[in-house]
């Protein structure tokens, strides 16, 4: 059955397609007929994981500026346009105030919030074109702060900040900004071994997220789902 708004040939990106959320994300837009491009940081794992879905991937780095542009018009070139933009691509830092560095910040911000300006910037031509959807993958931290969490919930607030101002920029134009916050999922995010972390029966794995996104760009496009955020039912057990 036809959702409202039909994802079949749609051309979108998702940066931090190679695993996680953004691999789960990919899939799933796939399997609704979507053309989809994917970028990660590691050329091998982008490529391998590209190939496994028959979609498009290019090593791209987001705290590489000079490379975005140049990056997004060659995902353009090979979709043939772009309608959906997910900026999923995110890394982070964990440290108590004393012992917080700038480097930290210049490292996680550069990733989470000047690059993902930077490419939506870019992306911005082609979006207004196509009447597209933009979607911030942000996090429940950018809701409410935690411990050793400045540098991280830091960007996060910032992003969610960024996301309402394109909301009001943008809606006028027919563009949906679309906010997301992830709570804790079971993903290589903050593993140094950069492997998945396996699924635990109470935690919420990506396939919650990829629902919860694709979900909200089916909506019919009369309407928009401004911020959503995904917690795990009862993650303790307790």
């Amino acid at each position: 059955m036809k959702t409202p708004n039909d994802l079949t040939n749609k051309r979108i990106l998702v940066t931090g397609g190679s695993s996680g959320i953004g691999r789960a994300t990919a899939e799933l837009l796939i399997s609704r007929g979507a053309r989809v491009a994917i970028t990660g940081r590691d050329e091998q794992r982008v490529k391998d994981a590209a190939a496994q879905m028959s979609s498009f991937g290019m090593a791209l780095d987001m705290a590489d500026y000079p490379a975005l542009k140049p990056g997004l018009d060659r995902i353009i070139q090979e979709l043939g346009g772009l309608e959906i933009l997910i900026n999923n691509a995110g890394t982070g830092s964990f440290a108590p105030l004393s012992e917080l560095r700038i480097g930290d910040f210049e490292k996680v911000f550069s990733v989470n919030l000047f690059g993902l300006a930077l490419l939506t910037q870019a992306a911005l031509p082609e979006l207004r074109k196509n009447k597209g959807d933009i979607v911030n993958i942000a996090s429940t931290a950018a809701t409410k702060g935690f411990a050793g969490g400045s540098v991280y919930a830091g960007s996060k607030f910032a992003l969610r900040g960024m996301t309402q101002c394109w909301q009001a920029e943008l809606r006028p134009q027919d563009i949906r900004v679309i906010g997301i916050n992830p709570s804790e999922v079971t993903t290589a995010f903050g593993n140094p071994a950069r492997e998945e972390r396996p699924e635990q029966t109470r935690k919420l794995r990506s396939a919650e997220i990829a629902h919860a996104i694709v979900g909200a760009l089916e909506m019919d496009r009369r309407g928009f789902i401004p911020e959503l955020s995904v917690w795990a039912t009862n993650p303790t057990g307790a």
